[in-house]
């Protein structure tokens, strides 16, 4: 999951889980921890700052990410 020139323009992202991590290695499940998720379905609100990108890359296969824009 990359950032788009559309992504870069939002204020935080709505990040969720989507699959479990079970039988993950235990470095993707500390970027779970570190991003305060843990249990699917579960959202996440998180500022847009190039930290929280390098999380959601890490572990891309398990979460959706949504812009939220904020005037």
């Amino acid at each position: 999951m990359k950032q788009t020139e559309q992504m870069k323009k939002a204020k935080q992202l709505k990040i969720t889980q989507i699959r479990s991590g079970i039988g993950c290695p235990t470095k993707q499940k500390l970027v779970l921890k570190g991003l305060r998720l843990g249990k699917l379905n579960r959202c996440v609100i998180r500022p847009n700052t190039p930290e929280i990108w390098g999380m959601v890359n890490k572990i891309s296969h398990m979460l959706q990410v949504e812009a939220i824009y904020q005037s």
